[in-house]
Parts: C-alpha cells; structure tokens; sequence
C-alpha cells in the first residue's frame, strides 16, 4: 500500500490550531485511553496514573504563547499588515516585497516598515540599499534600519558577522527570531508593514500567522511566475491560506515577458501553458492584480538598493507595478489615490 500523507498523527487542524508546540519527547507509546501529550489534562487524568510518560506530559508547555498579547501591544501603531507569499522559490517574492515598500513610501505621508522572515536567504537589506546597517539596542527596544525617511527595515542580515554568513538554524530557533522581530523591534506607528516570506508553507509562515493573528492581519499576496511549474506550488500557498483563514488579496504574475530597454518591445519569455496567474486566480477565486514583465533595470535597481519607481519611472515595468499597488490598495478599501499618488498629485 502507498504511504499517504492522511495517516500522519498531526492533523492539519491541530498544527494550524497550535503549530509553536513542540511535542513532548516520550519515553513510552501512549496508552489507550491517553488524553494526548498536548492537551490540557495531559499528565492530571485519572488515566495518566502509573504511565511512564506522565511526569513529562504534566510539565510539558501548554496553551497559546504568553507572548501573544506582547506583540497585539508593540503592533498597535501598525495599521495595515500584509504577508507577500508564493510556495515558490525564484518568483521575485523579495523583489516585489522591496518594490511595494517603495511604491507605498512614495507617499512622504506614509510610513512603511518591511520584516525579512526569510531567515536562511535575507536579501530585502541588499534591495533596499541597508545591507551594511547594524541594529541598535535601546530601552524601548530594537531600532529597525530605515532605508528613507519612511522606510523601516528589520532582516536577520544586520545580525551577521560577515554579510556572507550562512544561517544553518532549524525551526525553533527561525520561529524564535520572528518573535523577537515582531514584540522586540520598535517598529512605531506604520501605515503598513510588509511581511517577506520564504517558500513554502511550513516553519516560518506559520509562526508570522500565529504571531499577527491576534493583532490582524489584512491579507497576503500572491507572487507566481506564468509557467504551470510555479502555478503548482502557489495552488498550495492559496489552499494554506485558506485553512490558516489568512484573506487572499491578490495575485500578482511577476516576469510576464521581457521588455527590451531599447524599443520597449514586449517579448514572452516563460509561457503560460496554462493561462498563467489571470487563469489561475479566476480559478480560485481571487483577484488578479496585474501582470508585471521583465525589466533588467529592476535587477540593477535592487542590486544598486535604489527606488526602480524614482529611476525609471516612465517603463512599462513601472506603470504596470503601478497598477498592481492600485489594484491591492482597492482591494484593501483603500484610496488608490492616496496610497500611491500620481506625480501631478505628489
């Protein structure tokens, strides 16, 4: 018989319900009538007496995180938080993470602060030109690293020793940090705080939901690429969602073609096989943002830490990244206006 993924012990509703808890180490199979090693009678029932794991069920950690109510606290300035997703590695989640902050922060009214969860790979400071910052420690907490002056940026990367440094971590120690970044940064008042995010759907997303849950959380936004092979795993990243109740925003297809920065010519570079991102989304339901292309001057602008929207602001790159803020802002019942203002407005 093929193994099957539905005989795991762990439920999707008990992991999604408390997915920080560690599962007590045993030192015996639990018996028949077990009330379960993480439940609240674990250790106390009257069928835990003469069990040999019962003095470990009964000082195992219970209950949601005390820490919880610290974070609701030092998040009450944030007014809007939104988690950038995919399951996708190589989609250009931190890209378009980067490339929102400075679309928002065009508006000098607006406040933006940017958390790199993504522990093993941090590469929003290098898009955001703060790679070289440290963070500084004060009473009132951690200091983020503003990259303008309504900018804030909090990575692991200005922890480093060396800016090459591999992060080899399993995922306590990921979920620990993420805590500390969300109750221990003093992040302020923000109009918005985008959360950057590994792929997948495990360790990290988890504790970012958990976390802000109890706080709010606005949504997420799904960055896919137009190939079948990426579509896949944003299926999956929109179903995780879904059963973590996280609103879906939006989609957005990144690298939807190639634009030449001599003709501005429009070229197909990953066929969408199977009707890429606008499919997929009318497919699931949820509201395609826009499709951006391909710009070799978005990569040197994240590789330079510059604004793509100040140098290149007339690309076809650009208006499209444009249309996808609107989109997401009206989504969000906000003013399209306000949150990224025309330049006749500014």
């Amino acid at each position: 018989m093929a193994p099957s993924l539905e005989a795991e012990p762990d439920s999707v509703a008990s992991v999604l319900a408390n997915p920080l808890a560690q599962k007590p180490q045993l030192v015996a199979p639990e018996p028949e009538h077990c009330p379960g090693p993480e439940s609240q009678q674990a250790g106390t029932a009257d069928s835990c007496a003469g069990c040999p794991n019962q003095a470990i069920c009964a000082t195992a950690p219970k209950g949601p995180d005390p820490d919880i109510p610290l974070i609701t606290a030092r998040l009450s300035g944030v007014k809007h938080k939104i988690l950038i997703l995919s399951g996708k590695g190589g989609v250009g989640k931190s890209t378009f993470t980067s490339l929102l902050a400075h679309a928002f922060a065009t508006n000098s009214e607006q406040t933006v602060g940017v958390m790199d969860t993504d522990i093993c790979g941090p590469s929003i400071p290098k898009m955001l030109g703060v790679e070289g910052e440290t963070i500084h420690v004060s009473s009132a907490g951690w200091s983020p690293a503003w990259a303008m002056d309504n900018l804030a940026v909090m990575s692991i990367q200005f922890m480093l020793p060396n800016r090459d440094d591999a992060i080899i971590w399993r995922g306590p120690k990921k979920n620990g940090l993420i805590k500390q970044f969300l109750k221990d940064v003093e992040w302020g008042d923000l109009d918005f705080l985008l959360v950057d995010t590994p792929p997948g759907t495990s360790d990290e997303h988890l504790s970012v939901n958990t976390y802000l849950k109890e706080s709010g959380i606005d949504g997420a936004v799904m960055v896919t690429t137009p190939q079948e092979v990426s579509l896949l795993d944003v299926r999956k990243e929109i179903d995780f969602c879904r059963k973590a109740g996280i609103r879906v925003l939006g989609l957005v297809e990144n690298m939807s073609g190639f634009v030449c920065p001599k003709c501005t010519h429009e070229s197909e570079i990953f066929k969408a096989t199977t009707g890429g991102g606008r499919k997929l989304a009318e497919e699931m339901g949820i509201a395609f943002l826009g499709s951006v292309p391909l710009d070799p001057r978005i990569g040197m602008a994240c590789d330079y830490g510059e604004s793509f929207f100040d140098s290149f602001p007339d690309s076809p790159a650009c208006r499209a990244l444009k249309g996808v803020v609107k989109g997401l802002a009206t989504e969000m019942g906000l003013d399209p206006a306000v949150v990224m203002p025309e330049e006749d407005d500014a």
